[in-house]
């Protein structure tokens, strides 16, 4: 199941890099001829959402790699870095030259409009081949939400899985950029003002630097060592407090470490009638049983632990404000 997922990420990245690729040099090559701010914000869209595609095909290959004596959870964190990257790459390549094209445009002499036309079937082109992509990250979106039976709003905002999300949120902001550019070069065309065309311009740098603003907002608490989803922690503690050598589980800690792969440590209160070699058992037991049960648990560590030691009740109480 994880290798497909994998390879899904990939082909949807992929199809995502290939499409923008195309359309920027499009879009470049309408903005000179049109001479539209607008145009040229959205050809430095496109080139933003194409230096995305490469960083997160970058991710994708570095957070593969298996850990070693260096890195002993593994590099799956390689995989929001990069995301994090791609989304100052949407801001300086994107969001800052479209601020820039929409002050040039309003402070400077007004420009004359040449061959809108051109931009018109640039934009529609550009927008049927942007739906493309998006169509192909949505059904990823929603066949991944099927399978952990979430809605496609409620999927976006637990996975862990930062490269999916990323091409249908720069998806979504280019076919919006395109409505905009579109609207920016035909009040141009019907008034006769390249106002409209800054206006858009503007609109756009705004668009791109919100998307980037959510895109790191995301990764950053997955880079500063977010817990794993509530449900998979919730479904763990069950089966712990379950088996007959466990009394009491006293905390629970986890780690994501990459996409479907987390860090689990539970401090458990075990019977008092188990003596050492019982409590390796069980120990050994629990471990291989909750790693055969849930794949997402890469590395578990249980400590056993008395129940009711005050340092312990005080180091929950400080983490959660209660004793779980």
């Amino acid at each position: 199941m994880a290798e497909e997922s994998r390879s899904g990420s990939t082909l949807t990245v992929l199809v995502a890099l290939g499409i923008n690729l195309g359309i920027a040099a499009m879009k470049a090559v309408a903005g000179v001829v049109t001479g539209s701010a607008a145009m040229l914000s959205e050809a430095g869209h496109s080139v933003a959402d194409t230096c995305t595609e490469v960083f997160l095909l970058t991710a994708l290959r570095r957070s593969r790699r298996p850990a070693d004596a260096r890195h002993p959870f593994g590099y799956g964190k390689e995989r929001y870095f990069w995301s994090l990257i791609a989304a100052i790459s949407i801001f300086v390549s994107g969001a800052v030259f479209a601020f820039a094209e929409g002050v040039r445009t309003l402070a400077g002499p007004a420009e004359e409009q040449a061959r809108p036309l051109v931009g018109y079937v640039v934009l529609a082109l550009a927008f049927a081949l942007e739906a493309v992509s998006w169509v192909r990250a949505m059904q990823q979106v929603r066949a991944e939400a099927a399978e952990d039976g979430e809605s496609v709003i409620g999927h976006l905002r637990t996975s862990d899985d930062p490269t999916v999300k990323t091409v249908l949120l720069e998806d979504s902001a280019a076919l919006v950029g395109l409505l905009l550019a579109f609207a920016g070069l035909g009040l141009h065309q019907l008034t006769g003002s390249s106002t409209w065309d800054g206006v858009a311009s503007l609109a756009i740098g705004a668009l791109l630097a919100a998307v980037a603003y959510t895109m790191a907002r995301a990764n950053l608490g997955l880079l500063i060592g977010q817990q794993a989803d509530r449900r998979l922690l919730s479904a763990v503690r069950r089966r712990l407090q379950e088996q007959p050598e466990v009394d009491f589980v006293v905390d629970v800690l986890s780690m994501n470490t990459g996409t479907n792969r987390v860090l689990f440590c539970a401090r458990i209160d075990f019977s008092a009638d188990l003596d050492s070699t019982e409590l390796e058992r069980a120990v050994v037991r629990i471990d291989s049983m909750l790693r055969t049960e849930f794949d997402e648990l890469d590395e578990v560590f249980l400590e056993p632990v008395p129940r009711n030691d005050p340092e312990m009740r005080a180091r929950v109480l400080a983490r959660y404000g209660r004793v779980l």
